[in-house]
C-alpha cells in the first residue's frame, strides 16, 4: 500500500471515529437487515463495522430461504453478541417446501443464535408461490413458532384477511409476531395491534404519505411508539431523507452526523444498516418526540421480543 493511500485510509477512519462518537447517545437495534444478500458477498465485515460505529448494536439477519437462514447462522456466529439470525420460508420460496424442511428449521430455530421464525406469510400481490401452497407453509411455520417459543417475522401484501386468520387462530399460542416491512394501512394496522403484533418500520416510511399510510399513523398516534420496532430490511429500502413526501419540518428534523453515513455509504441499489440513525430521526420528528427517546424505545422493545442480550 502506498504512503498516500494509508494516509487516506487513516484519515476515512478518524471521520468514522468522530461520527461514532457523535452518534454514541443513540442505542440502535436493526431487527431485519438482509444480510446474506449477494449485494454484501464482498464487504460485508466493513457493512457490520459501518453499523456499529453508526451506534447499531445488534442486527437480525433475515433468513428467507433454507439456504439464507443457514447463511444467517453462520453470521451469526461470525459476528456473535452483534449479529442474530431468524429461520424461514418467504411466501415466494413457498413453492420449495419439501417434507423435510420443518425439521430442517426446526434444528435451526434451536439454536441460540436464531431468535424469530420467519421471514414467512403470505403475498398475494405476486404468483411466485400458489396462494394454497403459501397457505400450507406460513401455517407450518406458525406451528414451529408455538413450539420453539419464538416470535414470527411476518411478510404480508394483498392478503391481509387471511393473515389475521391464521394469527388469530394461533394467537393463545403464538409468541409474538412483527409486521415486516409493514406496507398496510391505518385500519389493517388497528387490527393488528389489536392481535398484540408489533410493526417493523423502513425506509418505505419515507414515501408513504397517503392518508392512511405510516406518515399519518405516527402523526395521529394510530401507531404507538411501544409497538415500533425499526429495520434497514437493507440492501432494500433507503431511507430517502429528501424525499419530497417527508414533510419540510421531518426533512428539517435529520441531522448532519445521521445524513453522513447515510450519504457516505448508503445508495438506492444498496442500503445498509448503518442507515438507522435517520429512520430514528424521521420517526422522532413525526411523533414529536426526540431520536433518543425512540432509539431507546425501540431497542428496548427489541431486546425485549427476541430475548437479546443487552
Amino acid at each position: 500500500m502506498s504512503e498516500s493511500s494509508s494516509s487516506n485510509n487513516n484519515i476515512n477512519n478518524n471521520n468514522t471515529t468522530t461520527l461514532s462518537n457523535q452518534l454514541d447517545n443513540y442505542v440502535l437495534i436493526d431487527v431485519g437487515a438482509n444480510l446474506t444478500n449477494r449485494k454484501f458477498s464482498r464487504d460485508l465485515e466493513s457493512v457490520v463495522q459501518r453499523a456499529k460505529d453508526a451506534g447499531v448494536q445488534k442486527i437480525i439477519a433475515i433468513g428467507s430461504s433454507l439456504k439464507s437462514s443457514k447463511e444467517a447462522l453462520r453470521l451469526a456466529r461470525i459476528y456473535p453478541g452483534m449479529v442474530y439470525s431468524t429461520a424461514g420460508i418467504h411466501p415466494h420460496e413457498a413453492k420449495s417446501w419439501d417434507e423435510d424442511y420443518m425439521d430442517q428449521l426446526r434444528d435451526l430455530a434451536s439454536n441460540s443464535e436464531c431468535v424469530a421464525i420467519g421471514e414467512c406469510g403470505l403475498d398475494y400481490s405476486r404468483d411466485f408461490s400458489s396462494p394454497v401452497t403459501q397457505d400450507m407453509v406460513f401455517e407450518k411455520q406458525l406451528e414451529l413458532a408455538c413450539e420453539v417459543k419464538k416470535p414470527v417475522m411476518i411478510h404480508e401484501k394483498a392478503a391481509h384477511e387471511q393473515v389475521v386468520d391464521l394469527l388469530t387462530r394461533y394467537k393463545q399460542q403464538l409468541p409474538a409476531t412483527i409486521l415486516h416491512s409493514f406496507v398496510g394501512n391505518s385500519q389493517q394496522v388497528k387490527t393488528y395491534l389489536q392481535l398484540g403484533s408489533y410493526i417493523a418500520i423502513n425506509g418505505y416510511l419515507c414515501k408513504d404519505s397517503s392518508e392512511e399510510g405510516l406518515q399519518a399513523m405516527l402523526e395521529s398516534g394510530e401507531l404507538p411508539m411501544d409497538r415500533i420496532l425499526v429495520e434497514s430490511d437493507a440492501p432494500f429500502l433507503y431511507p430517502n431523507a429528501r424525499a419530497s413526501k417527508l414533510p419540510l419540518h421531518v426533512r428539517d428534523a435529520i441531522t448532519t452526523k445521521a445524513q453522513t453515513f447515510l450519504q457516505r455509504y448508503c445508495t438506492f441499489q444498496r442500503n445498509e444498516p448503518c442507515s438507522i440513525p435517520v429512520l430514528i430521526e424521521i420517526i422522532a420528528a413525526f411523533l414529536k418526540k426526540s431520536p433518543e427517546e425512540i432509539a431507546l424505545a425501540t431497542s428496548f422493545t427489541a431486546l425485549k421480543l427476541f430475548g437479546l442480550s443487552s
